[in-house]
């Protein structure tokens, strides 16, 4: 497994006409499969006009959930050619649906797949495509008097905290890269009164 992945920063939109049809693709970055169902029913409330909405999601840095909708267009037509635009290029925590207002004349199999994939391609090249790094939850707790030791590691490697409870037992939650993760978790292993209540 790969120690960074690629996703979007931020939403992103692109368009496409054919023979009277228009493609609206909209681009989210997503973490979980209720923030996806969730934007799935604004854009369907959003565009309640539209014949079709479309999408293709992928999540987690493995890349290893994913799913296509081609929302009553023919067979592998619609979500297959946006998730080919994903996958062309690498990217994760992504959500993709095109909203299509139908014109009047069929298209054909292969012209629905070059207007969605066109749509989907013309979203993701508007789109901020940044690195992330694959980070794995580490949890501590440790005693007051160990509190500077356990936040000079903290410092050191620029860890990101949350769910912090500081009195006479202190826990913390962290975020560390995995490329660090062995490394960090030595470290604290080695602090007197700080113990490692689960990776």
């Amino acid at each position: 497994m790969n120690d960074l992945y690629k996703t979007i920063s931020s939403d992103s939109e692109g368009q496409f006409r054919d023979r009277g049809s228009r493609f609206i693709a909209r681009a989210f970055p997503v973490v979980t499969e209720d923030e996806i169902k969730g934007r799935i029913a604004m854009l369907r409330k959003e565009y309640h006009d539209a014949r079709h909405q479309c999408f293709a999601w992928r999540l987690g840095p493995e890349m290893e959930r994913y799913r296509i909708n081609d929302d009553g267009e023919p067979s592998g037509s619609a979500g297959r050619p946006i998730f080919g635009q994903i996958q062309s290029r690498g990217l994760t925590d992504i959500l993709v649906v095109v909203i299509r207002y139908f014109g009047g004349t069929l298209l054909g199999v292969r012209g629905l797949i070059n207007a969605y994939k066109t749509s989907a391609s013309n979203a993701l090249e508007n789109a901020n495509i940044i690195e992330k790094r694959v980070e794995k939850q580490l949890k501590l707790q440790f005693s007051y008097d160990a509190m500077n030791p356990v936040m000079n590691i903290v410092k050191e490697f620029g860890l990101v905290f949350d769910n912090q409870h500081f009195d006479l037992n202190c826990k913390l939650n962290l975020s560390v890269w995995s490329l660090q993760f062995e490394e960090v978790t030595e470290r604290f292993a080695k602090v007197e009164g700080c113990r490692i209540i689960s990776e």
